[in-house]
């Protein structure tokens, strides 16, 4: 537990993708910060998300001002890093099957969203709600098809590179969340017990605030 004086906050929920992949840069980075739980993400109020007019989290206080989603809270918490570690970022990804792969990631991970939270309004039902999982379906048969190549085509001089932060976090929230079960794809299984490997996958684990 990080004291009450500690100036950076991360206000978000243990069972967020988005939510994790900040709090795993951070121990990655070795900034500290106190975590702040947004208690019903069915409220509207911006109050409740830091002030965030997206009413969407997760959300960074610093003395200096917000931060709104996970790649802009990121970047400020390398920035505030006491040592800066390699990181491979989003602009940094040559050829396009690395830029799609990011691209995809980050697009399931809001799909995955979208699908939870009208299961959590009761109106998870229809077309549209087939046709999204469909998407993620495809998304991460896509992956599963690709993952070992893209991770050749990484940097090998890297600490950290977002695309694998974000892949870990997205495919096992398929699994923690009872969206997609990955037991069908191998490849992504492997990585996913890979990346663990991280004291600091280990350290914030999907759980229910």
């Amino acid at each position: 537990m990080l004291p009450e004086s500690c100036e950076l906050t991360i206000v978000g929920r243990s069972t967020s993708h988005f939510t994790r992949v900040t709090r795993i840069f951070a121990a990655e980075t070795q900034v500290r910060y106190r975590f702040e739980v947004v208690p019903d993400l069915r409220r509207d109020d911006q109050a409740d998300y830091a002030g965030n007019p997206a009413l969407k989290i997760p959300i960074l206080r610093t003395p200096d001002g917000t931060w709104f989603g996970a790649l802009n809270i990121c970047r400020e918490l390398w920035r505030r890093a006491p040592e800066k570690p390699h990181v491979v970022w989003p602009e940094h990804l040559e050829g396009h099957r690395l830029a799609n792969a990011q691209e995809l990631v980050s697009q399931g991970m809001a799909t995955e969203v979208v699908l939870l939270m009208s299961r959590l309004l009761g109106s998870s039902d229809g077309a549209h709600a087939a046709k999204l999982l469909q998407s993620l379906t495809n998304t991460v048969g896509w992956l599963e098809q690709h993952v070992a190549e893209l991770l050749t085509l990484l940097p090998r001089q890297r600490d950290l590179s977002f695309l694998e932060l974000t892949l870990h976090c997205f495919v096992q929230h398929l699994s923690f969340r009872e969206v997609l079960s990955i037991d069908p794809y191998p490849r992504l299984s492997e990585f996913v017990r890979g990346y663990e490997a991280r004291a600091s996958v280990r350290d914030t684990a999907y759980r229910v605030d």
